[in-house]
């Protein structure tokens, strides 16, 4: 391999210009320049109306079904950017902070045929780089060039389309004891992945026998209510629960998943709470945001729980996706622990609205 980067690294290198706001070019069948819109500027935009063609914003189905644009890709929508249209206009498209007070956002006029790959993986670039999915994306018959030209990561669609939906590899970087309130004898290993994302956490209480079924929560990362004790969520006290078990049982592990806001990250999450008190609930904000209801992956915990010597626990959750997954992934689950704790007057309808739409056991 010499000194240049792989594909893996080389689509690393495209999600951080893309928060950066530095277009990347995407080679395939239809090669395109694209930038994410969020971080889109005005000399940028520009620049991409240089080149010639006629720029089309990349949404995701559930975006556009919000904006009423029809999504002829099936699981996107391309549409044609008007030539009088402004940074501003093109960031309202994207984002739905200003929907009830701006609703009407048309005519959107939806591209039909044609290749939509490079498109596809622009947005999908988006979201692991926990970005709105949204882009603006220009064709270009010499991607090459352009792309070395103006000093821009080029990313081959070829390479890259088999690893857009596959997770990374994770390998154990450290561990160290690591004494806790609820059992001094409590260890932290750190799980790093191969493709430069997030790192993820196992703390393992006491010394618990790999022969048999290990009490086990996976837990997504909760800055508000893990650390901040937010009372939007149940999180915090699912936490403290879930290791107050571990300790009173003198055994258990705890996988911690950054995957923040149902894995859309802690900026989109707060943009779901604004949505949220405009009425919203949690599923109907990550749709208006481009969304799926729950973007995590589960499979990372079976990942880890497989890296420790562990094949079968009692999962802590009320979540039967999570058991599902872990089944799927080659865990055994004999027993799902319940976790029904913290609700309040606060988080009253967003528990009542996993219940009923996220098949929550509550």
């Amino acid at each position: 391999m010499g000194l240049a980067p792989d594909i893996v690294e080389t689509l690393a290198r495209a999600r951080n210009d893309l928060r950066m706001g530095v277009p990347i070019v995407l080679i395939g069948k239809t090669t395109v320049v694209a930038a994410a819109i969020e971080t889109l500027s005005p000399e940028r935009l520009a620049a991409i109306r240089g080149l010639g063609a006629t720029p089309v914003l990349a949404l995701t189905a559930r975006r556009a079904e919000t904006l009423k644009a029809r999504a002829y890709d099936g699981d996107i929508a391309r549409i044609a950017l008007p030539d009088s249209s402004a940074l501003g206009w093109v960031q309202a498209v994207a984002d739905p902070a200003d929907d009830l007070a701006t609703p009407m956002k048309g005519p959107l006029n939806s591209v039909r045929g044609g290749d939509a790959d490079a498109h596809r993986a622009a947005l999908a670039l988006c979201k692991s780089a926990r970005l709105l999915p949204a882009t603006i994306c220009v064709e270009v018959e010499a991607g090459t060039a352009v792309a070395e030209q103006n000093g821009l990561t080029a990313v081959s669609l070829d390479d890259a389309n088999p690893l857009l939906d596959l997770r990374s590899l994770l390998h154990p970087v450290v561990s160290a004891h690591l004494p806790l309130e609820v059992s001094e004898a409590g260890r932290l290993h750190v799980f790093r992945p191969e493709d430069g994302r997030e790192e993820h956490y196992a703390i393992v209480i006491g010394r618990p026998n790999p022969a048999a079924p290990v009490l086990t929560r996976l837990h997504s990362a909760c800055f508000t209510g893990d650390l901040m004790g937010s009372l939007k969520c149940d999180c915090g006290p699912q936490l403290r629960d879930a290791l107050a078990q571990m300790g009173a049982e003198g055994a258990g592990v705890l996988l911690y998943l950054n995957q923040e806001g149902r894995g859309i990250g802690l900026a989109n999450k707060m943009r779901a709470y604004s949505l949220q008190d405009q009425g919203f609930d949690t599923v109907e904000a990550n749709h208006r945001l481009g969304f799926e209801d729950d973007e995590r992956d589960f499979r990372l915990g079976s990942d880890i729980l497989k890296s420790l010597g562990f094949g079968a626990v009692r999962l802590l959750t009320n979540n039967p996706a999570k058991v599902a997954m872990m089944e799927a992934s080659g865990i055994a689950v004999p027993e799902r622990v319940e976790l029904k704790v913290g609700e309040n007057h606060f988080n009253r309808d967003y528990l009542a609205t996993k219940a009923a739409k996220s098949g929550h056991l509550l």
